[in-house]
């Protein structure tokens, strides 16, 4: 098992090169970018729960299957089924478009990617690494989830106000206004990096590192590349809006 661990901690390190140069060249074909040409698809709402579903299920798995189980492990498992039980079971229901198209090769991809990260979390906090009750008191731990939870924070409200704006414009895109988008165009992606940063720092493990890693290489490519899709599509676009990082990039 140590041995699959330390290949699978690898892969994902090596896999976020990969696709951090990848998609500056090709953009993920779903949402705004998607396109013919990738094979079949499915309902995207069957696709966010099918590949997003590892994740909560290994993580709950490792951790009840830990050999002792503390309050910061605890702590640990309830922020990251915060996010993937949402992630899973309401975010594809909510989503004014459940009746896009999702290719089914991404589903394979994240599916693939959400196994080796849940495995890597959760065999790695869980099994190997030990966080007593001082874990708690530590600047780690203290800075982490409060960046954890911003990024949450910024991440949903993000999400919930692109629902109601699409509720409204169901057939066509309309620019987004106000809040964290009078200054980039993707608050939603720059919450979700800032969520994994603070899983990083709040475990202060090389799983968590790696998460962080790919979260990044995965968003802030797409997220170069949706502002850039806005800007092509309103002539009007606020010339002073960045992209996925306020006031720099």
């Amino acid at each position: 098992m140590n041995d699959l661990y330390q290949f699978s901690l690898v892969l994902i390190f090596v896999f976020a090169g990969v696709v951090f140069l990848l998609l500056f060249f090709i953009s993920a074909p779903y949402g705004k970018f998607l396109r013919k040409g990738w094979g079949p698809s499915i309902r995207s709402k069957w696709a966010w729960m099918i590949m997003e579903a590892p994740s909560p299920f290994l993580m709950a798995s490792f951790f009840i299957t830990s050999p002792q189980k503390t309050i910061p492990g605890l702590i640990f498992i309830s922020l990251w089924l915060l996010h993937y039980i949402h992630r899973t079971l309401i975010y594809p229901f909510s989503q004014s478009g459940n009746n896009k198209s999702y290719p089914v090769i991404l589903v394979i991809m994240a599916f693939i990617f959400n196994c080796f990260n849940g495995f890597i979390n959760g065999y790695g906090l869980f099994h190997l690494l030990s966080y007593e009750t001082s874990w708690l008191i530590s600047w780690q731990f203290i800075a982490g989830v409060l960046i954890f939870l911003t990024g949450f924070a910024v991440n949903k409200t993000a999400d919930e106000k692109l629902r109601r704006l699409r509720n409204r414009n169901s057939h066509e895109y309309v620019l987004p206004q106000g809040w964290l988008f009078r200054v980039i165009s993707c608050p939603h992606y720059f919450g979700e990096i800032i969520e994994w940063g603070g899983w990083a720092v709040m475990t202060w493990s090389l799983p968590g590192l790696a998460f962080f890693v790919f979260t990044f290489a995965n968003l802030f490519p797409r997220g170069i590349a949706s502002h850039r899709w806005y800007k092509s599509k309103f002539p009007d676009y606020p010339e002073a809006r960045k992209a996925i990082i306020p006031f720099i990039i």
